[in-house]
């Protein structure tokens, strides 16, 4: 604290999702404070500002007085997958080769069933095609080929590129990708059409604008159309975006921030704003709490940890396993495959603000996919919203506050909601407004616990293998639900569950990360200097993705000294479809015997990841990708650790609640409890509600809910103490 005792904010993090934006400050000692707003799509500066404020009060202060101490600024949200999923982009332009043109049309086959429900995989008449981001006219294709070995076969037709470039630039577009055969082996092809685009640009007084993009300088990795799909959406959406950004940098700039804004990245890093590839952070939001549970597991020692995530849009699953995430090389987004490491995340379209319909033909509930996202529901007049959402169903169950939420600034109609229950929901369901809304809720909560658990046995554990981890605005309020009668080793959920996300971000490395295709064979034949020339080449690569990180850092002023790099590689046996990356035992691979170890670090990662007894080291091993990471030094919060005390918390209201079966149907009298004035070492005996400005925790008959000493809730059954 300051002389006067006044607070001094060190670290900010924000996370910006489809209905709240969350913003999470720390000060010198570790402390923090969660503040809370509607997000602001139109402009997320104002959403931002308006959380920043919500936080900084809590100390009596305020962003022009906070800003100035902060050292570290990170930023997480959904602008750019929504530029994306609304088609807002930038016009674009693209170069493919000759006989190419048509490839954002035609797709690959599973591209074009992403998303699509069961029923819709099976039945043709409702499959349908993406609508490509680049309309076939400004698909330019040019002769050339490099084939798959890295060597020219047809060497590059000039005239067709010249006459390409010029036919885009005449056409007005905002930016050119080039994505060529092979250039992640050989990128000659390519550098050369950037070259020629130059000249066509230089004649047309076009030299500072219509940036062009390189699949091989931004995505240098095999999978043709993924790589496309990447380097186009980089332009797309991902370059419109930095206008988002910079309206957030810039807010925090007039009210006096030191800082330079970093964003959450899809590796599980944060990278500077001004960064070349951008389109990593298309999905920050979800990253940062797979970050934070990492933080947390590692802080309180547990090995494997079940991230779950409910906001109003989606539920977000992730597993860390041994203390550490999944990244997959070619994750699918808003209907997309792509090229770019992603930290694995399963994701569905149920939230609180997740839309409820009785289906017409079946007569059955349906959740989603759509939502009302930061227009909440029904409830909320100012919102416009006429469909039902599952935050109407928990008013109208007594479970939410009508007047208390966001800590009073929203007041929610119950009769609004009540009525609409009863017209879309009850009547045609033949139940009351009360049983439809409880059968709905406990249908929600059977869906989230179907896909958290199915996460784990499709991996070969069981739950009781895992502490189950509950974040986001809506997870307290279910978290009972989706947990019921599942054997989780323990339920988490941090009192600071609403911003935990923020947090994660404010957890995470300034981090960049860059991958290489090079599928390197290391067959059982191998003699020593076969091994040998292979490690020479691995080691060359990596070489080469240094100079790469380096020069991303150096746009934020940071020295090459100042980076420490971690060289990483994806491996399989030779054959197969799926590979794995671990970090390599030596940072350069000098003989045959450092890339023995480099196998025998594979055999130990696959072991974990499979068994002992699937390992096949007669077939060989394919190195795929090489990888480095380079991070450097930023400030972190800490764990909270508070002295845990005797007693009880004071109650703050009773209201009847219904809680589905639980309670037969009836309304039960119900203890509430503010979040502020629960202390570590406070149990709360269900049924209690506790709540907060920024969420809602619900705890059911028969379950009870103890506060740790870093302000983590275990929530567990009665009998079990």
């Amino acid at each position: 604290m300051s002389e006067n005792g006044a607070r001094i904010p060190r670290v900010l993090a924000i996370d910006a999702g489809g209905t709240m934006t969350d913003t999470f400050v720390v000060d010198e000692h570790g402390s923090f404070v969660v503040g809370k707003a509607q997000t602001t799509p139109e402009d997320e500066s104002i959403g931002f500002i308006a959380s920043a404020r919500d936080a900084l009060e809590q100390w009596g202060s305020t962003p022009e007085e906070g800003f100035p101490s902060i050292v570290s600024g990170i930023y997480s949200g959904t602008a750019m997958i929504n530029r994306l999923l609304q088609r807002q982009g930038l016009r674009i332009g693209c170069i493919v080769n000759a006989g190419h043109e048509d490839c954002l049309r035609l797709e690959r086959g599973i591209q074009t069933y992403l998303g699509s429900s069961y029923s819709d995989r099976l039945h043709v008449a409702t499959h349908h095609h993406n609508e490509p981001l680049v309309p076939r006219s400004r698909m330019k294709g040019v002769r050339g080929r490099i084939d798959v070995f890295g060597d020219e076969v047809l060497p590059l037709r000039e005239q067709d590129v010249r006459e390409g470039a010029a036919a885009l630039l005449d056409d007005g577009v905002q930016g050119i990708v080039v994505s060529l055969l092979f250039s992640y082996r050989n990128a000659a092809h390519e550098q050369r059409v950037a070259e020629i685009i130059a000249e066509e640009k230089a004649a047309r007084g076009l030299d500072g604008s219509v940036p062009v993009f390189l699949s091989s300088e931004l995505y240098p990795m095999r999978r043709d159309l993924p790589r496309l799909n990447s380097t186009v959406i980089e332009a797309y959406a991902a370059e419109p975006s930095r206008t988002t950004l910079k309206a957030v940098r810039d807010v925090t700039k007039r009210n006096g921030a030191p800082f330079e804004l970093r964003v959450m990245a899809a590796h599980g890093g944060t990278v500077s704003i001004e960064t070349n590839v951008l389109g990593r952070t298309l999905v920050s939001g979800p990253i940062g709490g797979v970050v934070g549970g990492q933080a947390l597991a590692s802080g309180m020692g547990l090995r494997n940890v079940l991230c779950t995530d409910i906001g109003g849009t989606s539920f977000d699953v992730a597993l860390i396993t041994d203390g550490r995430f999944e990244i997959t090389q070619t994750p699918d987004i808003a209907r997309f495959v792509l090229n770019l490491p992603l930290v694995r995340i399963d994701s569905i379209g149920a939230g609180t603000g997740s839309f409820v319909r009785v289906n017409p033909n079946s007569n059955r509930p349906e959740l989603g996919p759509d939502s009302a996202g930061s227009r909440i529901g029904v409830s909320w007049a100012t919102g416009g919203t006429e469909i039902v959402s599952v935050t109407d169903l928990n008013l109208v169950l007594g479970r939410l506050n009508p007047d208390y939420f966001l800590g009073g600034e929203i007041e929610l109609d119950v009769e609004l909601a009540r009525a609409a229950i009863e017209r879309q929901l009850a009547r045609p369901l033949g139940l009351s407004v009360e049983a439809a809304s409880a059968g709905v809720i406990e249908l929600f909560e059977q869906t989230l616990k179907n896909e958290a658990v199915g996460r784990i046995l499709g991996k070969g554990y069981a739950p009781a293998d895992y502490t189950l981890l509950c974040y986001g605005g809506g997870g307290p309020l279910h978290v009972a639900g989706y947990t019921e009668g599942v054997t989780y080793r323990e339920v988490l959920v941090p009192a600071w569950a609403a911003g935990f996300s923020a947090f994660g971000c404010a957890c995470a490395d300034f981090e960049y990360r860059s991958d290489q295709t090079v599928d390197l064979p290391l067959l059982p034949s191998f003699g020593e200097d076969e091994r040998a020339g292979i490690g020479m080449m691995v080691t060359g690569a990596w070489h080469g993705l240094q100079d790469r990180v380096a020069r991303e850092f150096s746009k934020s002023g940071i020295e090459r000294d100042a980076i420490t790099f971690t060289h990483t590689v994806r491996m399989q046996y030779y054959g197969q479809l799926n590979d794995i990356e671990f970090v390599s035992p030596h940072a350069a691979l000098a003989d045959a015997s450092q890339v023995d170890d480099l196998i025998a670090a594979f055999e130990d990662a696959y072991a974990k990841v499979y068994a002992s007894s699937a390992r096949s080291p007669e077939v060989g091993y394919l190195v795929t990708h090489v990888v480095v990471h380079g991070r450097t030094g930023v400030e972190k919060p800490a764990l909270p650790r508070s002295p845990e005390q005797a007693g009880s918390p004071p109650l703050k209201a009773r209201r009847p609640v219904h809680w589905g079966p639980a309670s037969e149907g009836e309304f039960v009298e119900t203890e509430i409890f503010q979040l502020e004035e629960i202390a570590a070492g406070h149990s709360l005996e269900g049924p209690a509600i506790v709540e907060h400005a920024a969420t809602t925790f619900a705890i059911p008959p028969g379950r009870s809910a103890r506060l740790d000493e870093h302000h983590i809730f275990h929530l567990t059954h009665t009998e079990e103490g």
